[in-house]
């Protein structure tokens, strides 16, 4: 019998093992008691205990060099998370294992308006169904993240005074999916969560990232020093309601003047294009008229860039970025959006601040919110804390 007394485990080492074998790469015992210090026998209870845990398995087996065939471990792909990406007119939602692949995935069109308890039966419902076509149960669910088209309280995961979601303010949206789940629900702005899928999947390497998401509101989520930065109270980033000095008539719905997300977004483009004559009432109706090459339309989104680029030109002083990536629907009009925010940005931003400076269209697209979210859930349900208390667990049921 395998002792895994708390003592025999030395939780913080097994944590230190499962961290090494996070980046999918299978080792042999040898190789992760070279690479901790561990002696190879202490490594074998380690790794009994995440295999019990069903967080490792076997993988296939290394070349001999004389001896028995060394055995391998890596991440197992039994364990999952479920991904949710909420926005403002549809929820998309996914199955992923825990480099983030998606397994399973559904998408369907909801508005944010019906409220939350709609919504998230909707989640709960189809939760159900894609862990079922995954091929798992929901004893192999470890966490959910959630993305939401307003200001959240990450440490409570409720929605903040959000103001194009009515009847979602203040509530407890991680309770309400754990009482079906019963598994750790981590909830945050969805701007946030884009820029961790953004990074996790195109900018790896990057330490210090502006993701910008130009749609029905404009935000940004912000990493620096290779963390997302949420702020005092998870409203850091949040742009669309600065004010754009050109402007100090137009009426944002935050009850301000001049906002950016009232005059540069995709709705508020669309209004102005319709005042010219051109009928538009959406963000794509705006697109396909940019891409018909409409010119009042083309001139409207670069007129977009340069009011973004303008806001942006504050936070590249006060953050000093390596990337700034563009997402969100209306990037979908390709070039002239970005075309308009280098055009200010380079001309105003100090040459310093600028020389390395790449400001690009999001290559994730539209998957970056449910990769983010999935990645959200990751990170937390597989940090090192989590991971010993797993093993504390474990190590508490087997004594009784």
């Amino acid at each position: 019998m395998v002792d895994i007394s708390p003592s025999a485990l030395g939780t913080s080492a097994t944590s230190d093992i499962f961290q090494i074998l996070r980046d999918g790469r299978p080792r042999t015992r040898t190789e992760l008691a070279s690479l901790t210090g561990l002696a190879r026998s202490t490594v074998g209870l380690r790794i009994d205990a995440l295999v019990q845990l069903g967080l490792i398995g076997p993988a296939q087996t290394a070349p001999s060099t004389g001896g028995r065939p060394s055995s391998q471990f890596a991440l197992t792909g039994n364990k999952v998370v479920l991904a949710v990406d909420i926005g403002a007119t549809h929820v998309h939602i996914a199955v992923c294992d825990l480099v983030g692949r998606p397994l399973s995935e559904d998408t369907a069109n909801i508005d944010i308006t019906d409220g939350p308890k709609a919504v998230l039966d909707w989640v709960i419902s189809a939760g159900d169904i894609l862990v079922q076509k995954a091929g798992r149960s929901l004893d192999d669910l470890l966490a959910i993240g959630v993305g939401l088209p307003g200001p959240v309280e990450h440490s409570s995961g409720r929605p903040i005074n959000p103001p194009i979601m009515p009847g979602w303010d203040n509530f407890d949206v991680p309770a309400w999916l754990q009482a079906h789940f019963s598994v750790p629900v981590l909830v945050d702005n969805d701007v946030n969560i884009m820029a961790l899928g953004e990074r996790e999947v195109a900018w790896p390497q990057v330490d210090h990232l502006i993701f910008v998401k130009v749609a029905t509101g404009i935000g940004a989520g912000v990493i620096s020093r290779g963390m997302l930065q949420r702020g005092a109270q998870g409203v850091a980033g949040d742009i669309g309601h600065v004010r754009v000095a050109r402007d100090n008539e137009t009426i944002c719905h935050c009850g301000n003047v001049g906002c950016l997300e009232a005059i540069a977004s995709g709705p508020a483009l669309a209004g102005k294009l319709t005042e010219q004559g051109i009928p538009a009432e959406t963000s794509q109706d705006v697109i396909e008229l940019v891409r018909a090459g409409n010119q009042k339309a083309i001139q409207a989104v670069r007129q977009a860039g340069r009011d973004l680029g303008e806001i942006l030109n504050a936070a590249i002083s006060l953050i000093n970025p390596s990337v700034i990536v563009v997402g969100g629907a209306m990037a979908q009009a390709g070039e002239h959006l970005i075309a308009g925010v280098r055009e200010v940005v380079y001309a105003r931003s100090m040459p310093l601040a600028t020389q390395h400076l790449q400001i690009t269209q999001s290559s994730v697209g539209a998957n970056a919110a449910v990769l983010g979210a999935s990645i959200l859930a990751i990170h937390h349900v597989l940090s090192p804390e989590s991971v010993e208390a797993m093993v504390v667990d474990l190590a508490d049921a087997a004594a009784r």
